[in-house]
């Protein structure tokens, strides 16, 4: 088949078959289809759409492009976001999951256009291996319960070449992209049940309730139709999650809270929530109120720092890390507050504006073969609802040099937005099972 004949027929608004969805992607994981082809096909798609039998089609051929795991004991789950801002939950919940009895092989991604990436985060841990070999892989599930690792060569390889051409071609926001790549990567780990947390608002790639619906179903519809128990939750991204944007300064974020020395309330909300959530699909706990009081309790009985620690230091990190954090995570040479320019109250940010001033900092790509400074972004940032008179301190920027610095904090200032109230927002906005919504 001629690759631009078939890019030609989804420019034209026309579907294409299961067969030339499969030549398409076994192109992509040979390299007979090249960048500029795939960037055309992605914009395609992104002007055109999928329908359900192409996005499953898409799904599986991805997931088929290279090894599908099994595992002997169970049962296996997973949690996948939707892309954010400050979203440190994978770090946290995928050991709380393992101290509950679940195995975790947790596949992960890059930062995506504006969002930040579980891999680069725990990139920025010294020794971190994020691409083990499924022998490493099976041994450290095994031994720990949990692994959270890149797409290996082994691995949806096909998926791991269309996500980094999409990342710099602007056609990241297509529900039918983000449903294939996220379930190729998830399918292929071989998992029995699936808990999402899909994104909604300023800083999320669905920014209303509407499209954020219409991802959750598609990626429900499609992961259940594949076999894969899967339920997801919508939340709120007008705001970062966690008080920290950037990847050095988010794995602080989490350690501290694995450790209890700090618990940002809607941190805890998000990521109790998708526990209980996940047990609960994996059979694990009868409901979402047991599984939440089972996570609850691997957070604050110290089990799910120790599987933690136990997962770093398997996959080649230091043994320390949780107890010393200040020796091995890599800090930025030059700090700025960001201040605010008027007395009032947070009542929320441009979380985009946020995410797009960490890559404009280094700690994001504009390429694919970019190299991330993990030491840049945000940290101690204000939560929404906070008072503040002009000048006080809402975040601090992590920089290299003084004027990136500079302009960091510039970029923050302006995001945040202050006013006479928060709106009225709930943080957990829905949820959608196979059944519709929740």
């Amino acid at each position: 088949m001629l690759y631009q004949e078939l890019i030609r027929r989804k420019r034209d608004g026309q579907p294409l078959t299961r067969a030339e969805i499969e030549a398409l992607v076994q192109g992509m994981t040979s390299g007979d289809l090249g960048d500029a082809q795939l960037g055309a096909l992605a914009m395609a798609v992104v002007l055109n759409g999928m329908d359900l039998a192409e996005r499953v089609a898409l799904t599986e051929a991805m997931r088929d492009s290279g090894d599908v795991l099994h595992w002997d004991n169970g049962p296996v789950l997973d949690k996948h976001a939707t892309g954010g801002i400050g979203d440190t939950v994978s770090l946290m919940l995928a050991p709380a999951l393992a101290a509950c009895g679940a195995v975790v092989p947790m596949i992960s991604g890059r930062g995506l256009g504006h969002t930040g990436g579980t891999l680069d985060k725990l990139e920025a841990i010294p020794g971190y291996t994020t691409a083990p070999d499924l022998t490493l892989l099976r041994k450290v599930v095994g031994d720990v319960g949990c692994a959270i690792i890149g797409q290996t060569c082994q691995l949806a390889p096909a998926d791991k070449r269309f996500y980094a051409v999409r990342d710099v071609t602007a056609t990241v926001e297509s529900l039918d992209l983000i449903t294939a790549s996220i379930l190729s990567k998830k399918l292929a780990a071989g998992l029995d049940a699936l808990v999402l947390d899909v994104k909604c608002g300023n800083g999320a790639f669905m920014a209303d309730l509407a499209q954020a619906k219409a991802l959750a179903q598609a990626l429900v519809a499609v992961a259940n139709g594949a076999g894969c128990r899967t339920s997801a939750v919508i939340t709120d991204m007008n705001a970062p999650l966690a008080p920290a944007a950037g990847n050095a300064l988010e794995v602080r974020v989490a350690l501290d809270f694995l450790t209890g020395r700090d618990m940002p309330a809607r941190l805890w909300e998000v990521t109790c929530t998708l526990g209980a959530e996940g047990l609960a699909l994996a059979g694990l706990a009868t409901d979402a109120r047991q599984g939440r009081a089972m996570v609850e309790d691997a957070f604050h009985s110290g089990r799910a720092a120790e599987r933690f620690g136990q997962m770093v230091a398997a996959l080649g990190g230091p043994h320390d890390l949780l107890d010393a954090p200040h020796k091995h995570l890599p800090q930025a040479p030059v700090t700025a507050d960001c201040v605010a320019l008027e007395d009032g109250v947070i009542c929320g940010y441009d979380t985009r504006a946020i995410g797009l001033a960490v890559i404009e900092l280094g700690g994001g790509r504009r390429q694919p073969t970019d190299r991330i400074d993990p030491r840049v972004g945000f940290a101690e940032i204000l939560p929404q609802g906070t008072k503040v008179a002009r000048g006080t301190v809402i975040a601090r920027v992590h920089a290299a040099d003084t004027q990136a610095a500079q302009r960091g904090a510039k970029a923050f200032t302006a995001a945040c937005q202050i006013g006479a109230a928060p709106p009225a927002r709930p943080l957990i906005l829905c949820r959608i099972t196979g059944a519709g919504d929740g």
